[in-house]
């Protein structure tokens, strides 16, 4: 295996372990916000504004890590043929 494509490799490890993670906060600071409205007499469930918000992130967040396949060097190669100068 070659360096560049360890590097490639342990970034993309760190990608998903950093996603984990943001999901994991976005869990905790969900149940946080829901039982602070459970708590103040509840109403209107204004905890949805910020869930919603961080869940948009989450999920740009989840496609970058998931949904995008890695430029390869044949992708590279495609691209440079096209450059004309």
């Amino acid at each position: 295996m070659t360096d560049d494509a360890r590097q490639r490799a342990k970034k993309r490890l760190e990608a998903r372990r950093g996603f984990r993670q943001t999901a994991f906060v976005f869990l905790v600071v969900s149940l946080l916000l829901i039982g602070i409205w459970a708590i103040s007499g509840q109403g209107m469930f204004w905890p949805i504004w910020p869930i919603g918000a961080f869940l948009i992130a989450l999920a740009f967040q989840a496609w970058n890590v998931y949904g995008q396949k890695p430029i390869t060097d044949p992708d590279v190669e495609a691209e440079m043929q096209k450059d004309p100068d």
